[in-house]
């Protein structure tokens, strides 16, 4: 009932609806549209890009090269065009203990780590299991990250200063701005977002996004206005990346100290990418790749880590930017990517001219596009167990991370599907002009109805002869043997005859694997599926 009703509202959510753009057919101006998407994309990235490195405690080059080389590898070889990755903060507040207690040569020896068992998940193609997570948990994790998005942005309102001293670079130093200064960068945010909002009314030519930063850049600079731009936070300038082996030990207790977080790290990497690859499969009409993204991300975090980068994962952010701007093919990405690097070795001092209000209103309007907004109208008309997952979900990725947050929402959906199949055991019972008793068991028989099941037979009372049927129930466990077997116990006990009928193939096979059944062909000539038991020292034995 709680995917029915999802299914039906599922289509009011307000996510981006960008069907009337092209699925990713390579035409010319579907090339000229990826272009400008990519670039626009780049210019997104670097403020995160800087910001996530100084979260991780590391130099803000290392987040821009992790950009740079995660985005390339992964927008040639992802399972997702369209689909942005690079620096995380995700990734980011992970990497700070490790950072502080053991250096960052320990954190790209990690990062390579990382991307080796993201590489084994590919192969062994865990990514499938992504499937797993329920829509309620989709929806806490979009809005749960948009959250994040915005919050991230807030703190982009505070005077630069003493920023590298206090280890948080522009997102975390210095006092909130005050007064006339805050008064400007609202009103460029708000220019920005204005002009994202309207230009796509008017005409598609140009990415909105790119258009809200180049009018907003453009006044700022015309004339000459006093506000914090790309480069208070750090200077982006600097040379391609080198090839690096981490400097550590190659020893078991090097082993020790990068393991947890490299396991750690590739989860939370993988989860993240999933979840978007998912989220913009849905937006573009694109189905699978799940385990080709995973060996993507893992590649890219292999490379990043011999060459100076802290890793990363999908940007749902970026991500977002990119398909809303129109960006289909893997074309966006490549550009994205050669763009942020030649910022950094050719353009730095033009870029760090770009003032962080034009940056900060397209996040804010990204935020809008990601909340789910109708699902907070749907709260009220999903079954409580669904809304209640909605919400926790969003909750725990804002206070805790983003992999919490899904494992905990999908532990908690497990256990209400457990729950509700557990309450669905039940049985007709009617008794033939034989004088048997049948029972009709209806719902799936495992750990969660077990009891339910035993509580259906009156042995004191019923007949010598008791029949259960399970055409319209499944034998799913071992709980479930066991439970079969304490109520043949209770029947042997009573001295009657107890029959089984109706197994399906699956449990069938269980059921003799587990050594507990021999089939009687005799039953059953075409499917050996009813089978007629007695009940023999304790367990059930053909007759």
């Amino acid at each position: 009932m709680a995917k029915a009703l999802l299914a039906r509202y599922a289509s009011r959510i307000s996510m981006p609806d960008l069907s009337i753009h092209p699925t990713g057919r390579l035409t010319p101006g579907q090339v000229k549209t990826d272009l400008l998407s990519g670039l626009t994309v780049a210019l997104a990235l670097v403020p995160e890009a800087v910001a996530f490195a100084f979260v991780a405690g590391v130099h803000p080059l290392v987040g821009l090269y992790a950009a740079f080389m995660v985005g390339l590898i992964t927008a040639v070889f992802g399972g997702r065009p369209g689909m942005i990755s690079g620096a995380t903060g995700a990734l980011a507040v992970v990497m700070v203990a490790l950072v502080a207690d053991h250096g960052v040569e320990y954190l790209f020896a990690t990062v390579v780590l990382m991307g080796l068992l993201q590489i084994f998940a590919g192969v062994m193609h865990w990514g499938k299991f992504i499937r797993l997570v329920p829509h309620p948990v989709m929806l806490g994790f979009v809005n749960g990250l948009a959250i994040v998005i915005f919050m991230a942005q807030l703190t982009q309102f505070k005077v630069p200063g003493s920023a590298e001293a206090s280890g948080h670079g522009g997102i975390g130093g210095g006092a909130w701005l005050s007064g006339t200064p805050l008064l400007v960068m609202l009103a460029l945010v708000a220019l920005t977002m204005a002009v994202i909002w309207l230009l796509p009314k008017l005409t598609r030519i140009v990415p909105a996004p790119l258009a809200g930063i180049a009018v907003t850049a453009a006044l700022v600079i015309a004339l000459g206005l006093d506000t914090p731009r790309v480069g208070d936070m750090a200077s982006i300038e600097g040379g391609f990346p080198a090839f690096h082996i981490p400097m550590v030990p190659l020893t078991w207790e090097t082993l020790e100290i990068i393991l947890p977080y490299a396991v750690i790290l590739a989860a939370i990497g993988l989860i993240e990418s999933l979840l978007t690859l998912n989220l913009v499969g849905e937006m573009t009409g694109q189905r699978g790749g799940a385990s080709q993204e995973c060996i993507a991300q893992g590649l890219a975090n292999t490379v990043t880590g011999f060459f100076g980068g802290m890793g990363g994962c999908a940007m749902i952010g970026q991500s977002m930017i990119n398909v809303n701007s129109g960006g289909r093919t893997r074309i966006a990405g490549i550009v994205a990517a050669l763009f942020l690097l030649s910022f950094i070795l050719f353009a730095s001092p033009l870029i760090e001219l770009i003032p962080l209000a034009a940056l900060v209103g397209v996040m804010f309007m990204v935020v809008i596009g990601t909340f789910a907004w109708n699902s907070l109208r749907i709260l009220f008309r999903v079954p409580l167990t669904d809304a209640f997952v909605i919400v926790l979900v969003t909750v725990v990725t804002v206070y805790e991370d983003l992999a919490v947050a899904v494992v905990v929402g999908v532990i908690v959906s497990a256990l209400a599907y457990a729950w509700n199949n557990a309450r669905r055991i039940h049985a007709r019972s009617y008794v033939t002009p034989e004088g048997a008793k049948v029972y009709q068991v209806q719902g799936p028989l495992f750990f969660g109805s077990s009891e339910g099941f035993a509580e259906l037979f009156n042995v004191a009372e019923d007949p010598q002869t008791v029949i259960v049927d399970f055409a319209d129930s499944r034998v799913v466990d071992q709980s479930a043997l066991q439970a079969i077997e304490a109520v043949a116990a209770k029947y042997q006990a009573a001295g009657k005859r107890l029959q089984l009928r109706h197994l399906s193939r699956d449990c069938h096979r269980l059921l003799t694997k587990a050594g507990h059944l021999m089939v009687d062909s005799d039953d059953d000539p075409d499917y050996a599926l009813a089978v007629d038991y007695h009940v023999r020292t304790g367990i059930l034995g053909g007759h």
